[in-house]
């Protein structure tokens, strides 16, 4: 009996062996699993050991585990992982034409988001990172920004004024806060609460996602759905792996990827709605946060008033890309 048991883990092993994967992909994020981006990595993951027969193994590190946006630039390029999904800030250094995402106000909901990346304007920011050394392969949304504050209630731009808003690196929302006379800060996503909590800084903008998952409401006092600006991340792996890939896999990774792309957009609208009544009952239940729309006649000023930073990124992001998008 014993030796039979032996054989059959013997059998077990040198199955397991025979059917290890070919390729390993790192997939590093910075954002917690159960957000629209986390869940779509795992989709991601599971789609492509599917598609694959087991070929491709997928290991998704959420959490910043791994690296953080910023880092995980350099880690892609030296071959430490092979696949990311940064917000667009962290590729505007390379591609300033991305910061077109940015642009406060310019995008009336997520359907009008859409129909830009999957247009001649997606196509050609994708197009535009590929030659910088990685590979576009899809945008994944995140949802629209609200702005939330522990100093004043954020409901007409003069409110800003004074106030220190952590932001993402980037000139374009630097500018934005810089109209509405705040004082925008730099800083990683992975010390958001702590700052906020804190003090170092006073404000932010975030999807509700990321206001809810990384529990900014316990740190922050108003909450304005703004919907100012959009959030979103473009997905890339390392070009140097792409190029190893046998080219039978290459179409089984992208079909995962429109696949987990398709899952992203129905789960950030999704999730969307049922953050928002988790943050607003936390916010009837314990009266430490304030929940405040903006009518019409308010949002109007403050477009107004971030408005003005358009025309001085008509020759970094290009003034017919930037109509195009509005169109």
């Amino acid at each position: 009996m014993n030796k039979f048991v032996k054989i059959i883990a013997a059998t077990a092993v040198l199955a397991s062996a025979t059917f290890a994967a070919d390729y390993t992909i790192k997939f590093s994020h910075v954002v917690s699993a159960n957000t629209p981006k986390g869940k779509a990595a795992d989709y991601f993951a599971k789609r492509v050991k599917e598609l694959t027969e087991g070929r491709v193994e997928v290991k998704v590190f959420p959490s910043s585990q791994l690296y953080t946006d910023k880092a995980v630039m350099k880690a892609l390029k030296i071959g430490n992982v092979q696949m990311a999904a940064p917000s667009f800030s962290k590729f505007t250094s390379l591609v300033p034409q991305l910061q077109i995402f940015d642009l406060p106000f310019l995008f009336k909901d997520v359907n009008h988001v859409h129909a830009a990346m999957d247009g001649e304007v997606g196509k050609a920011m994708k197009d535009l990172v590929t030659k910088k050394g990685f590979v576009a392969l899809s945008y994944w949304d995140n949802g629209f920004k609200h702005l939330s504050s522990n100093k004043k209630a954020l409901i007409e731009p003069k409110d800003a004024a004074g106030q220190k808003f952590r932001i993402m690196s980037s000139k374009v929302i630097e500018a934005q806060f810089l109209a509405v006379k705040a004082n925008p800060q730099v800083l990683p996503f992975s010390e958001v609460y702590s700052a906020l909590q804190q003090g170092v800084v006073d404000a932010a903008e975030n999807p509700l996602s990321n206001f809810y998952t990384k529990k900014f409401y316990e740190v922050q006092t108003d909450l304005t759905l703004s919907s100012h600006g959009y959030l979103g991340y473009l997905v890339v792996m390392s070009k140097k792996f792409w190029k190893k890939l046998p080219a039978d896999l290459k179409p089984k990774i992208m079909q995962a990827m429109d696949e987990a792309t398709a899952m992203n957009r129905k789960l950030a609208a999704e999730l969307e709605a049922s953050y928002l009544a988790k943050i607003k009952a936390y916010a009837d239940k314990t009266g430490k946060l304030k929940i405040h729309t903006l009518s019409d006649a308010q949002k109007e000023a403050w477009r107004k008033v971030t408005a003005v930073v358009y025309p001085d990124f008509y020759k970094v992001i290009g003034e017919d890309l930037i109509k195009k998008a509005q169109e």
